[in-house]
């Protein structure tokens, strides 16, 4: 009797393996566009960082609250990047299968070029 009970429950992982195959990947475009758009804030604090120290105008422009000086203006446009980024690219992707080792790269570079942008002796050669 437990012979027949293994025999059936082996057909039935079979069964289930042969299934699980057949059966599309899930969608992983929500998680990847999550991944790019923080790169892509990342990305945009190093470049407004850059910015704002090769173009001095860019320190009063970038000045939303005095007391604290243009780190105020460079947070408020990062977050503003990385939401509109997040939100196209989730609208895009949210029900696709992506290359998620693409975006996941392409999300680290984004982030180390944005920590080489704010690195101080990077920045002081734009100054």
């Amino acid at each position: 009797m437990s012979k027949v009970k293994l025999e059936d429950n082996r057909v039935q992982d079979e069964k289930v393996t042969v299934e699980a195959a057949r059966r599309p990947p899930l969608p992983n475009g929500e998680a990847a566009a999550a991944f790019v758009a923080a790169g892509i804030g990342c990305l945009m604090m190093g470049i407004l960082t850059v910015l704002e120290s090769a173009f001095g105008f860019l320190q009063s422009v970038l000045r939303f609250y005095p007391p604290a000086g243009s780190i105020t203006g460079i947070s408020t446009l990062m977050v503003v990047a990385w939401l509109v980024s997040w939100f196209i690219l989730y609208r895009l992707w949210r029900s696709k299968q992506v290359n998620f080792t693409l975006m996941f790269a392409i999300a680290l570079v984004c982030i180390l070029l944005g920590i080489v942008g704010i690195f101080p002796p990077f920045v002081h050669l734009f100054a």
